[in-house]
């Protein structure tokens, strides 16, 4: 068996190898939708990211060549500065049992506590199919921890959730350690104020605005879960709630929950979600009304004025992969964009529930799970000013003339929470919608070409055979009575 088998295959070997019970927990965290397998990248990434972004913590990967190369291709597009580990094998070493002992051996050499405080090893389709156990791993080498997860694609659909597969394997870890006895504190010191954990990549301006909205109620801003090196995970652990900005971290917010830490849904975006949020984290705190309002009061009236002032008058289908799609939806929305659509890759949880709530009050469909197809039946239906989302459905947008904005790389990538981001997407959004005729011209200019029989380069007139078409044709519909005969037996 190699990577080229399906997810259901691939499945059915996993738990043949005694792998059940982690693909039953993953099948619980992370429930697929209408696609069986992720529609994004490799899951993996996601995991990987996170390994990489952090201080004094190696990362290696077990599983095919093509996929290591694959993932450490892209995890250096988007700026890792640090070598991915990889422990090769065949299809000898997979079967006996040698692979294991590889990596064994190659995390007994790379603990250096002077170079690493963590070594996350990362099986990927084939090994955890295979069975590779990576939980017989020692958990400590030399003083340097070892952290072993499976992030195989036919377990984990998204690369977002996969973040959380990391995440909640080091707040695990993280936890023991606490309760065993005392802990280094972090690097940057400890705040006086209790502390709120933020759950969730973020743009990196967004903590410190959290911050600002949070000191009026006597409270602080504490570490970004993922966090950027080894010590932080204890700061966030020693929280007085964790605000679930992104909602899907599920493994991390039960280690959480286990830890006797409340987890609060949303996020401070826009007026709507700003004043509720700030409720929220009041009602976790147990603070008083005017403390509450002290904070609203404070950041309510900027909030709004920049809204006002940053107006967004078009109608707006998106999706997305990353998991802040309704965030975003909100704000364009309190913006005065229409926003009949939002899809998310993302499943639903009980921290995505207020959001959800809103913005079908507001007129807007929200899907989880949604699937590729789900996006571009959306989009085409409404015909938008413009389409915001994945790769394929920008590219499919602008088939049709309409502007079209890649989501993780234009919109994700600028900050949302507080005043900062009511009028951060105004100037984007607009731009783009008013590309239509400029888009409407391009598409004029090149109709007819570069699709269909016209795809490719050529000289001449394509030579088009009309009788092997129609004899393709027929072998097709007698292959499909075939199949409705089959069943049918």
């Amino acid at each position: 068996m190699g990577c080229h088998a399906g997810a259901a295959t691939m499945e059915v070997a996993a738990r043949e190898a005694g792998a059940s019970d982690l693909l039953d927990g993953f099948a619980a965290d992370y429930p697929k939708g209408p696609h069986d397998k992720p529609q994004s990248m490799c899951p993996a990434f996601g995991s990987l990211r996170v390994g990489l972004r952090m201080r004094r913590v190696a990362t290696v990967l077990s599983g095919s060549a093509c996929c290591v190369y694959g993932l450490s291709f892209v995890s250096h597009f988007y700026g890792a500065r640090r070598s991915v580990g990889y422990v090769p094998f065949n299809s000898e070493s997979l079967v006996t049992g040698k692979l294991f002992e590889d990596i064994r051996e190659s995390v007994h050499e790379m603990a250096d506590p002077d170079r690493y405080d963590a070594i996350v090893v990362t099986n990927l389709c084939v090994p955890t199919a295979s069975g590779v156990p990576l939980r017989l791993l020692p958990k400590e080498i030399n003083g340097v921890r070892i952290i072993g997860i499976d992030v195989p694609g036919f377990g984990v659909p998204t690369h977002a959730e996969a973040k959380d597969v990391l995440a909640g394997a080091m707040l695990d870890y993280a936890r023991a350690e606490v309760a065993a006895g005392p802990v280094p504190a972090p690097a940057t010191g400890r705040d006086d104020r209790p502390t709120v954990t933020l759950l969730g990549e973020m743009f990196p301006a967004d903590p410190m605005m959290i911050g600002a909205m949070l000191a009026p109620m006597g409270l602080a801003a504490g570490p970004v879960v993922p966090c950027r090196e080894w010590r932080e995970l204890y700061a966030a652990l020693d929280c007085g709630a964790v605000a679930a900005v992104h909602p899907f971290y599920t493994a991390a917010m039960r280690s959480f929950e286990a830890a006797g830490r409340p987890i609060v849904g949303s996020a401070p975006v826009g007026h709507d979600g700003t004043a509720q949020w700030l409720a929220s984290i009041g009602d976790a705190f147990g603070l008083p009304a005017d403390r509450v309002a002290a904070a609203q009061n404070a950041f309510l009236p900027a909030i709004k004025a920049a809204l006002e002032g940053a107006r967004i008058d078009g109608t707006i289908t998106l999706s997305g992969y990353e998991g802040s799609e309704l965030l975003v939806a909100r704000l364009l929305i309190e913006s005065g964009a229409r926003v009949p659509y939002v899809g998310t890759a993302c499943a639903k949880t009980e921290q995505s529930r207020q959001d959800r709530e809103w913005l079908e009050a507001h007129g807007a469909m929200v899907k989880f799970r949604a699937s590729l197809e789900d996006d571009l039946a959306a989009m085409e239906a409404v015909q938008p000013d413009l389409a915001i989302g994945t790769t394929p459905v920008v590219q499919k947008g602008k088939e049709l003339g309409i502007p079209s904005l890649y989501f993780t790389n234009l919109i994700s990538a600028r900050p949302l929470m507080g005043p900062a981001g009511a009028g951060s997407l105004a100037q984007v959004v607009n731009a783009a919608m008013d590309n239509r005729d400029r888009m409407a011209t391009m598409k004029a200019f090149f109709e007819g070409v570069g699709g269909g029989d016209t795809a490719g380069v050529w000289e001449g007139t394509p030579n088009i055979r009309k009788d092997f078409r129609a004899q393709n044709l027929k072998k097709l519909e007698k292959q499909a009575r075939a199949r409705k005969a089959e069943q049918m037996i």
